[in-house]
């Protein structure tokens, strides 16, 4: 090395300690810097505002920021704080507050559900929260996945469940009311969530013509009331709706249901007048995906996740919410209407089974039959047209 560059590398390191020097403490470079947060102060602002006898903003203030009301609220964080189990999963007890060896109380269970609440509802990354709750960006994204993993638990089984036989005469009564369908248990579709961190390898089974990033799709079964009977998240946004309905479980736990292809042609009246009211029942599910997306702007925007196990947990936990506030706004429902009887198995050899299912497969696929369905639901519209 020439004594020219040396001379010029001395120079370099001596220009760079004195910079060093001549900074402030706040100017320094440090990643790990502590930030001292009062979430004491945090917690009684927000009781203040919400939850105190007199509280600054009203029940509807309350319900537009959380999109739910107060008591719905609570008694999810009740459910939460009194779940029991040995040993307590560590995503409960993260909402439990602790003291540490200082005598310092944790972030109060108000306030990891705000943070979640507002996540879900506002579409907020988690250190934007930092300014009102206090709360750094891990213990945000933290609470917001411990919390769908706690609504998952306590909930999903209620609240995604299939429906009871009372549920389904309900169901059929009420499509057939507004729809003139028979035997219409609710309106199936597909939806598509943006995923803005896709691995760049696994960018092409994720992408299809039609959107320009990659996606993952939601196929949704929901009634005329918004409820939503079946969820079934996480197949990559290449395939078509035919592809995800034959991946699902809606065969395997229904095997009474298929996928409306409609008329490939219309030749008459009668099924003109039976394309239109079936683009009307297809309705009931189109509204509910406004409805779920309008409430909770997290799946508006393109998801931030890397992982689908998390986006999973995401939709789901939105959707259970979504069942709880449409109970909340007066949907009848009891909780003995949920509880099913255990099945009677007759008991079958292998091969029967086997045969069976295989018999059952081919009668819900089978074309002539859907035919005839279709030929006759066409007809008893036609019948029914002065009364709708």
């Amino acid at each position: 090395m020439s004594s020219s560059s040396s001379t010029s590398g001395d120079s370099f390191t001596n220009y760079t300690l004195n910079v060093l020097e001549n900074l402030s403490d706040e100017e320094e470079v440090n990643s790990r810097r502590y930030i001292r947060r009062n979430h004491y102060e945090a917690h009684d602002r927000l009781m203040d505002n919400y939850f105190n006898e007199g509280c600054k903003y009203t029940t509807d203030n309350f319900k537009r920021k959380f999109r739910m009301r107060r008591r719905v609220f609570l008694r999810i964080m009740n459910y939460i704080l009194s779940y029991s189990a040995n040993p307590l999963p560590y995503y409960f007890r993260w909402f439990h507050r602790r003291q540490d060896t200082r005598g310092k109380w944790s972030i109060s269970p108000h306030l990891e559900m705000t943070a979640a609440l507002r996540q879900l509802a506002y579409g907020y990354t988690p250190d934007a929260l930092d300014e009102y709750l206090q709360m750094s960006e891990r213990v945000a994204r933290k609470s917001l996945h411990y919390f769908c993993r706690c609504i998952i638990d306590l909930y999903a089984n209620v609240y995604l469940r299939k429906p009871t036989l009372h549920d389904i005469h309900r169901l059929y009564e009420g499509h057939e009311r507004i729809h003139g369908f028979p035997g219409m248990l609710g309106s199936i579709d597909c939806m598509h969530w943006a995923w803005a961190k896709c691995p760049v390898a696994w960018r092409g089974q994720y992408m299809r013509g039609d959107h320009s990033h990659p996606t993952i799709i939601l196929e949704a079964v929901a009634s005329y009331d918004n409820w939503i009977w079946h969820a079934y998240f996480g197949v990559a946004g290449s395939n078509n709706d035919i592809n995800v309905l034959n991946t699902s479980d809606l065969f395997n736990s229904m095997l009474n249901e298929e996928m409306p292809d409609g008329f490939s042609s219309v030749v008459d009246e009668k099924r003109t007048y039976f394309t239109k009211k079936q683009a009307s029942a297809l309705k009931d599910v189109e509204r509910t995906f406004g409805i779920l997306q309008g409430r909770w702007h997290i799946l508006q925007q393109p998801a931030r996740a890397y992982e689908v196990n998390i986006m999973r947990q995401l939709m789901y936990t939105c959707i259970v919410i979504h069942n709880i506030i449409i109970e909340d706004n007066g949907y009848n429902f009891a909780e003995n209407d949920w509880v099913v009887e255990p099945v009677q198995h007759i008991q079958r050899t292998w091969i029967d089974r086997c045969d069976a299912r295989a018999r059952r497969t081919r009668e819900l696929r089978d074309r002539e039959v859907r035919e005839g369905i279709r030929s006759d639901l066409v007809e008893h519209l036609w019948d029914l047209r002065d009364d709708l």
